[in-house]
């Protein structure tokens, strides 16, 4: 939303509003973590990414919703289980994987958190008003380029030593 319009501007709370409209907490996300774990809807989008995927884990743990690296063990038992009773293929990506590979998948997930962690430290961000401290936080970022800008300007064309007179051409002045 381009923060200039004019229905901007009547001076609504926009955090307010978006809360009315969608109601969704940090611990509404959470209950529904906790409740989608270990269900039968996440052992059937499990088994849908795995034959989706043809067994690429590090596709599936991309996939699947509310699944982080320390997920991968569980994610993986849960396959195998599938293959061993014949609902799943045994597709050789997923079968024949190297050590190498899931360990390059774990280093990649912890710098992703590392990164994530460090970038919500360096917002303030830490609590159920994440989003509003982010608007904010942009909102300061916003005023001070404008600071700039006009700083900018004013060295530009506002304080010019010589005010008005005549201007003398090129040949005039080498003379």
């Amino acid at each position: 939303v381009d923060e200039d319009a004019e229905a901007l501007q009547d001076g609504r709370d926009w955090l307010e509003y978006w809360q009315l409209l969608f109601k969704v907490t940090v611990k509404d996300i959470e209950d529904f973590q906790k409740s989608y774990k270990n269900s039968e809807e996440e052992l059937a989008d499990v088994k849908a990414a795995y034959v989706n995927f043809k067994g690429d884990m590090d596709r599936i743990m991309e996939s699947v919703m509310c699944v982080d690296y320390t997920d991968e063990p569980r994610i993986r038992e849960m396959i195998e289980r599938a293959i061993d009773s014949g609902e799943l293929p045994s597709f050789k990506a997923f079968v024949k994987e190297s050590k190498q590979k899931m360990m390059s998948r774990r280093r990649r997930a912890e710098k992703e958190a590392k990164e994530a962690k460090k970038t919500k430290d360096e917002l303030g961000l830490s609590g159920e008003n994440d989003l509003q401290a982010l608007i904010k936080s942009r909102s300061r970022e916003r005023e001070k380029e404008m600071d700039n800008f006009f700083t900018q300007l004013e060295a530009k064309y506002g304080n010019s030593a010589k005010k008005g007179g005549k201007k003398t051409s090129a040949k005039k002045r080498k003379a």
